[in-house]
């Protein structure tokens, strides 16, 4: 274990406690499995509406590497204020799009997160659903 990872996870939890309700020692449990898994893969909710089943067929056609997602909060969302979407696009591409939401439970965690896990990619994408990994 490094000096590294022990302040992340510190830094991580510290950010956390209050969107836990307080919660320290749960908090930093949360923020050392996140450190030691190198990141966080999170269903993508609500792929199955519209046409995002489209959206996933043509991501699938494209490497990994060429897929890039964005987490936006939306504050102004009526049905949750603390929803977080995932947006989503090819490089070099035209914009972004809505492919779902973070789940609900773990909004304030990925918002906790903010810019410590910068990299972030669509890693599975089926009819089923879809799935996100923010990694450290």
């Amino acid at each position: 274990m490094t000096n590294e990872m022990k302040s992340k996870a510190m830094t991580l939890g510290n950010k956390l406690a209050p969107r836990m309700g307080g919660d320290r020692k749960a908090a930093f449990v949360e923020a050392w499995i996140i450190v030691k898994a190198g990141g966080l893969t999170l269903p993508v909710r609500g792929v199955l509406q519209g046409s995002r089943q489209e959206a996933l067929r043509r991501l699938a056609r494209y490497s990994p590497a060429d897929v890039r997602a964005v987490l936006v909060p939306e504050p102004s969302n009526p049905a949750d204020p603390a929803a977080v979407a995932v947006m989503v696009g090819v490089q070099g591409g035209r914009g972004l799009y809505r492919l779902g939401y973070v789940p609900r439970t773990m909004a304030p965690v990925v918002e906790a997160l903010g810019r410590q896990l910068p990299r972030l990619a669509v890693v599975d994408g089926t009819s089923r659903g879809a799935r996100i990994t923010l990694g450290a």
